[in-house]
């Protein structure tokens, strides 16, 4: 299918040509080795971590093999990228850049991310932006893209310093974490297929003490959440978290998350963050007055093929 795209010759004179391209586990390293950069750059550069990209590594996706685009400096270490992500109904496409090399080389790298969707082909792509990235919302639009009906994110932060105290677990339930339980499937087995302990297991940064989850009296899985160290940039990421449905109420999410929470400080991190959806008023009040500070928002821009040309 050929798209059309407002300003396509004027973008496409600074597209960058000289991207060296990866796939699979190699793909996995590059975005690790370039988030790490970004956030020791700058704390508060981006929307994400590397351990977000090792997360989406959890289930096999058709963005798996595809070339993704890097721009390295001479002696091959990672400044840039563009990374397309198979989420099934639609892809994802993220533009990562080094925050002292954003100004000249983003246009360029958004051009190449453009003709890249047309290259794979993908027809209905999305691009989280930060609400005040008035630079990379400017070239989205331009390229087609309009605002999300999605509700936007909010990251939140917390440093080492404020740490909350553990909070109580309910009677009747046990917290353990995935150096236990070992001949049992992975509790996230449900949501994310049976090879998620096994493509976790490949990333650099998950770490079994720090996958934790709570069981009732029967064995049965009630809540659980997995915590995410970074030795390169002192960061603790949270993601997931998830209470099922008939243990709502019982302060299980508290419990894991302050408990996740003390390990990360304990292992090295010096700050936490967890984000979660502006409509999601539970979520809000678990990790506002657990001590986590919002940052700046982050909304979804949405391109369908077939609204840009009419097909």
């Amino acid at each position: 299918m050929s798209i059309l795209y407002p300003h396509a010759p004027e973008m496409r004179q600074t597209a960058c040509v000289d991207a060296t391209t990866a796939s699979g586990l190699e793909y996995l390293r590059l975005i690790t080795r370039l988030a790490n950069r970004v956030r020791i750059e700058d704390p508060t550069a981006g929307i994400w971590e590397a351990a977000d990209f090792q997360w989406w590594w959890r289930r096999e996706r058709l963005s798996d093999e595809i070339a993704q685009l890097f721009w390295t400096d001479t002696s091959g270490v990672p400044e840039a990228a563009v990374v397309f992500t198979d989420w099934g109904t639609t892809w994802g496409c993220d533009p990562v850049v080094l925050p002292s090399k954003a100004e000249d080389m983003l246009p360029g790298i958004w051009s190449r991310a453009v003709e890249r969707m047309d290259e794979i082909p993908v027809d209905d792509v999305e691009i989280a932006v930060r609400d005040n990235d008035d630079t990379l919302r400017g070239l989205v639009m331009e390229s087609g893209f309009s605002l999300s009906d999605d509700a936007p994110f909010i990251p939140t932060w917390m440093r080492a310093a404020d740490v909350p105290p553990i909070a109580a677990l309910a009677d009747g339930f046990t917290l353990h974490d995935r150096r236990e339980g070992l001949d049992r499937a992975h509790h996230m087995v449900a949501r994310n297929g049976d090879r998620v302990e096994k493509r976790l297991s490949q990333t650099s940064l998950y770490r079994p003490d720090l996958d934790l989850w709570v069981e009732d009296g029967e064995g049965r899985v009630a809540a659980y959440g997995l915590f995410w160290f970074d030795p390169a940039t002192g960061v603790g990421l949270v993601e997931p978290m998830r209470t099922e449905e008939r243990y709502w109420r019982r302060g299980l999410a508290r419990h894991v998350l302050t408990a996740g929470i003390e390990r990360l400080v304990s292992t090295g991190a010096s700050r936490v963050k967890v984000s979660y959806e502006s409509t999601n008023p539970a979520a809000e009040n678990l990790y506002l007055t657990c001590g986590f500070r919002p940052g700046p928002s982050e909304s979804m821009y949405r391109r369908r093929a077939d609204l840009i040309d009419g097909g």
